[in-house]
């Protein structure tokens, strides 16, 4: 093989992960380093929770709009995610919501934190 049809196939092999990775969007792409830091500031204070379906829910209401706006923006970057995962695994997005809730995010809630089970009930880790 020549040196430019190898460079041209490591050209070619480096798009395509490019292109990939692109593909799968994540929650942290779509949400701001304040959106993430009012996100866990409200989870400390018990405002915010994980919950079991995957989504941010408020254990607590709250009035304050930047605060919303960022479980807003969290939750939809996060149907987006489910929704690539769940086409891949060939299920529904509410079945991989169910499973990043057990695999990933009740593991990181914090002692004294909120979560809310899949019997809907709010529970203090």
């Amino acid at each position: 093989m020549t040196l430019r049809k190898l460079f041209v196939a490591g050209a070619a092999i480096m798009a395509l992960g490019v292109a990939a990775a692109a593909a799968v969007p994540t929650a942290s792409w779509a949400q701001s380093a304040a959106q993430k830091a009012l996100i866990d500031t409200a989870k400390s204070e018990g405002v915010v929770g994980e919950q079991a379906d995957g989504y941010l829910g408020f254990h607590t209401p709250s009035s304050d709009t930047a605060l919303q706006a960022a479980v807003t923006t969290t939750n939809a970057a996060r149907r987006s995610v489910y929704a690539a995962s769940a086409a891949q695994a060939g299920t529904t997005a509410d079945v991989a919501g169910a499973r990043m809730f057990e695999t990933q995010l009740l593991p990181r809630v914090s002692s004294g934190q909120w979560y809310r089970n899949a019997s809907g009930q709010w529970v203090r880790r």
